[in-house]
């Protein structure tokens, strides 16, 4: 699950979603979500790690640099569209749609069908480095991170193609959703922290360990490799992918239904 987690965390393919069928097939029982939590902060530390040289200059450029400060505050505001909602809508996100795999496999498709869609009808890309995103693109890239509250959307996907239908390129767009997941993974996990720590039982320890370093290692492999496959091939595969998986989940549901 670790892996998994590492794996599908910056993919457009939800790495919730995927958690969640991952669990269901093994039969794991994650008690207070709390193994889940903790285990998407090895993901979040895999992507800081990998930019901690432009988090370093940021930060310490606050002070007296323009494009520092420029720069923290498109994240920002590109964070807020969807923090008010993400905690406003929280229960009914968890203990609703996570919950039915019949919504989880609709998003697989059609997110996949949008990604077939916006990859070859999208606008030409005007934006070629994210750190430079315009503030309003930036905050429309914000608004596209909203619609990933629905498992199976994929917050990477959603911001990534988002970032594409306002004129990013696949590699800044990519980026920019590597970026914007810091703020917003950070914020995340401590909310859901304070809410499962009491789940944190030492008899815990040790499989949310392993989960958090395989996540953690798993996510430093897959990130440079992903941006240069999109660079130069695409997110098509990715689509197929969804489309495949949401398709294969629906029959099983079907199957499902037709036997109770």
């Amino acid at each position: 699950l670790g892996i998994l987690q590492g794996l599908t965390e910056f993919l457009p393919v939800s790495s919730t979603a995927h958690l969640l069928i991952g669990q269901q097939l093994i039969g794991y029982v994650d008690e207070g979500s709390v193994f889940t939590v903790m285990i998407q902060l090895g993901s979040i530390l895999a992507v800081m790690w990998l930019y901690r040289q432009r988090i370093i200059d940021v930060v310490a450029g606050l002070p007296t640099k323009t494009e520092a400060r420029r720069f923290a505050l498109m994240l920002f505001l590109a964070f807020l569209p969807a923090a008010p909602l993400a905690l406003l809508g929280k229960d009914f996100v968890t203990g609703a749609l996570h919950q039915s795999m019949t919504v989880i496999a609709a998003a697989f498709v059609l997110g996949g069908l949008a990604m077939l869609a916006i990859e070859r009808f999208g606008p030409k890309a005007t934006v070629t480095d994210a750190a430079a995103t315009p503030i309003w693109r930036a905050v429309g890239v914000g608004f596209f991170q909203a619609i990933a509250l629905i498992p199976g959307v994929s917050r990477s996907g959603a911001t990534i193609f988002g970032g594409m239908l306002l004129g990013l390129d696949r590699r800044a767009a990519a980026e920019f959703s590597f970026f914007l997941a810091m703020p917003t993974m950070v914020g995340a996990f401590i909310v859901e922290f304070l809410e499962v720590k009491d789940h944190l039982t030492a008899d815990r320890v040790g499989e949310i360990s392993v989960g958090f370093v395989f996540a953690f290692i798993s996510a430093l492999l897959v990130v440079k490799p992903f941006l240069n496959f999109v660079t130069k091939v695409g997110f098509a595969p990715f689509a197929w992918y969804r489309i495949g998986l949401g398709a294969v989940m629906h029959l099983n549901q079907h199957r499902h239904v037709q036997r109770t």
